[in-house]
């Protein structure tokens, strides 16, 4: 595993992709940041973090052979392996908010981006994105926001929770190798956050406000909701918005 450290770059996922282009590189390289200037989320967000307080980095997997249609596989294998690191670190009330934020309690703790380098009806490899929130106190107006530090009350050794957190990448990747799909989607429902609970979202086509009860994922990553007259429907990420 080859591990590149940067003292500052724009995105460590867009730093990975350039690498990509000039040369060969390794399964597992690792790229990571002690500021990024221009981080990304979901759907276009930016992601905002201190230099030097916290952990943003880039992971390269490779693939001999992976359907493009199993992509949503890719998020749960992300999302799981830092639950379980977060979980041997004892946050408390750690849960997944779909499709793959990392919460304690209702403050976001953890962002993942995954892209994707496909050839044909295949992903040839992907590059993984993580922002965790480790040893940073004040994140100004941004209100749903949290660390380790400030949810555990101690400062982290950065490094240590990297290597934590590569070492949990490379356990559920291999079970994802060695045909544990099914396994990997149940562990990661039973971690999603509001599962089972009356819940409020807002569709994004028109705006309107509706309840329903989250009940899963479908193959395709889509949420599956279950509405009133136990009708269950399922939603993209740029169909809703899960309002708590």
């Amino acid at each position: 595993m080859q591990l590149i450290k940067l003292n500052a770059t724009d995105s460590t996922n867009a730093y990975l992709k350039t690498l990509l282009g000039s040369k060969g590189l390794d399964d597992f390289t690792v790229v990571v940041a002690e500021e990024q200037l221009n981080g990304r989320g979901q759907m276009g967000t930016v992601w905002e973090s201190q230099k030097g307080k916290n952990l943003t980095f880039s992971v390269l997997k490779k693939f001999q052979s992976f359907c493009i249609a199993d992509k949503f596989l890719l998020n749960c294998c992300a999302s799981l392996a830092i639950y379980r690191v977060l979980e041997q670190q004892r946050v408390p009330d750690l849960s997944i908010k779909w499709p793959n934020d990392i919460l304690s309690g209702n403050s976001k703790i953890c962002g993942i981006l995954i892209e994707n380098i496909v050839v044909g009806d295949k992903i040839q490899m992907c590059v993984i994105g993580i922002g965790l929130n480790v040893n940073q106190s004040d994140f100004g107006q941004l209100q749903q926001a949290s660390s380790l530090k400030l949810i555990l009350g101690k400062v982290f050794d950065l490094n240590e929770i990297l290597q934590l957190t590569l070492k949990a990448l490379k356990i559920v990747f291999t079970d994802l190798e060695q045909g544990e799909s099914s396994t990997i989607i149940k562990a990661y429902e039973q971690l999603l956050f509001r599962k089972d609970k009356p819940s409020t979202f807002e569709d994004r086509n028109n705006d309107k406000q509706f309840m329903g009860f989250i009940r899963g994922v479908s193959v395709g990553g889509k949420l599956s909701i279950e509405l009133e007259d136990n009708i269950v429907r399922e939603y993209d990420l740029k169909e809703l918005r899960l309002l708590y």
